[in-house]
């Protein structure tokens, strides 16, 4: 193990001796820690927003795959995912095994910025590749299995959020050459991600009921959704903020932004939902809200106020109107994911190419940029289009590759049973619930009898309620509650 020489000054400075004395200032050390637990804290909201979103048969399912995807990515990171995203010896696609088990990571500049060691920007953008991930299992809503999900997990993370963070961040990386703008995740996050989305749900089909009033259900939990903004809003001032790499102006601006523009997303969406529905959505202002935040995310760190408006009109119209598209195309993604992560990145990444300006990067007291239209650099235009179309591309191909090879390897395919559809991931998965209702029957459980699917709620299964796979008429599921909705956990189809 290498040996770490470094030296505390009087003016609270850590210098790092065997690295041509490079200075770190413990505030912004600080910073970027307090930022790394901000990013942290987005992934439980994610799920808890997911979560209030599905049915309830399926809520446990996504707080469970948003702390088990961590874990996965955590370990990921740890072993190539870092050196694979941010080796100074790589190529300008991906990088190479410099840092594989974290070896020489520790008091080291790192690549992003000489302001802080290796070892800080590691676990800060460790937190950025376990989130993206979680947002793309979105697809999955409500028909997968969850241990190969875990396995999806691992291999999207380093075949897909590796390569384009390389891309993106890298000082190697060919959209870095280039010359492309994202100043936290545009397009390695969240268009990667929603993308992603899409592949998969385009590869799992339509969930069982689909264009029958049975799907047209609204979220069983407007609380969790609600509790879900809050984390990730709440946590985004981390995830731009932080971006800065530094305690500095830069990173202060970041943050007026991004709350401004999630402030106008919401406000855009609920005023569009209100004009069909009369009805002042919750559920609408809190889309609204993210589609905001994805919209100003790869911006934030080069524009001001005044752009954050027009950030957080356009993310809520296009976001809003995006979910129209699954049903022209015909594919259930349920939880609407290509349309807030993925065309919100992409309107924010086309974005940042009219309204960057220079003045607002320097902020930091180093960076320099040619800017955006604002500047009269009309070329960043295409730019980022070239950024966006190959971050598209890439992700839809490579996931789809992804899928279609676990679907032929022998335990790893992704759909679910129908029986388990039917029953509810959380029973048929997981086993657990979300809710248990005092004075209804907890004893409920999918069970096996006979060769066929039950659903029962007897304790000793003397008398299980057969429920026969070959069995979907509406007339077989009537609306009455049935075994497992009794407790509150596995409906069946409820």
């Amino acid at each position: 193990m290498a040996t770490v020489a470094i030296k505390y000054t009087a003016d609270e400075n850590i210098i790092a001796l065997g690295y041509d004395n490079a200075v770190y200032n413990l505030g912004d050390i600080s910073w970027i820690l307090t930022s790394t637990a901000l990013v942290w804290l987005m992934i439980p909201g994610l799920a808890f927003f997911y979560s209030g979103l599905v049915r309830r048969k399926n809520a446990l399912s996504f707080l469970f795959l948003g702390m088990a995807g961590l874990s996965v990515v955590s370990f990921q990171w740890f072993f190539w995912g870092f050196s694979l995203a941010f080796s100074e010896t790589g190529s300008a696609y991906i990088g190479d095994l410099k840092y594989f088990a974290m070896r020489n990571v520790l008091d080291a500049p790192s690549i992003g910025s000489t302001r802080i060691p290796s070892s800080l920007f590691a676990v800060y953008q460790c937190m950025f590749a376990a989130l993206t991930p979680i947002i793309a299992v979105g697809g999955f809503a409500e028909r997968c299995r969850m241990g190969p999900v875990l396995v999806f997990i691992f291999i999207w993370s380093t075949l897909v959020y590796d390569p384009i963070a390389c891309w993106t961040w890298n000082s190697n990386g060919w959209i870095y050459v280039m010359g492309g703008l994202d100043f936290a995740g545009g397009s390695p996050v969240h268009i990667s991600s929603g993308t992603a989305a899409l592949a998969i749900a385009l590869y799992l089909g339509k969930r069982r009921g689909y264009g029958t009033e049975r799907l047209a259900y609204k979220p069983h939990n407007t609380s969790y959704v609600i509790l879900g903004t809050a984390f990730l809003w709440f946590g985004w001032f981390g995830f731009n903020g932080g971006s800065a790499l530094s305690a500095n102006l830069r990173a202060v601006s970041a943050c007026i932004v991004t709350n401004l523009a999630a402030s106008v997303g919401g406000l855009t969406w609920m005023i569009l939902d209100y004009r069909l529905e009369k009805k002042w959505s919750a559920v609408g202002f809190c889309s609204g809200a993210v589609s905001g935040l994805v919209a100003i995310t790869p911006a934030s760190g080069f524009v001001g106020a005044p752009a954050a408006l027009v950030f957080g009109v356009v993310g809520g119209a296009v976001c809003n109107y995006a979910t129209r598209i699954k049903f022209l195309i015909g594919v259930d993604e349920a939880l609407d994911v290509f349309a807030g992560h993925g065309l919100g990145g992409i309107a924010g990444n086309l974005m940042t190419a009219l309204f960057a300006q220079a003045s607002i990067a320097s902020l930091d007291g180093f960076s320099e940029i040619p800017g955006g239209w604002i500047d009269h650099h009309y070329v960043q235009l295409g730019y980022q289009l070239a950024d966006s179309v190959a971050c598209v591309s890439y992700s839809f191909v490579m996931t789809t590759i992804i899928l279609w090879i676990m679907h032929y390897i022998p335990g790893l395919r992704l759909r679910c049973s129908e029986e388990s559809e039917i029953v509810g991931l959380d029973d048929a998965e997981l086993g657990e619930f979300s809710y248990d209702y005092v004075g209804l029957d907890p004893e409920a459980r999918l069970i096996h009898h006979e060769g066929r699917v039950v659903v029962t709620s007897d304790a000793e299964h003397k008398q299980p309620n057969v429920i026969k796979p070959e069995d979907h008429s509406e007339s077989s599921l009537s609306s009455k509650p049935q075994g497992n909705e009794k407790a509150g956990g596995a409906a069946v189809d409820a």
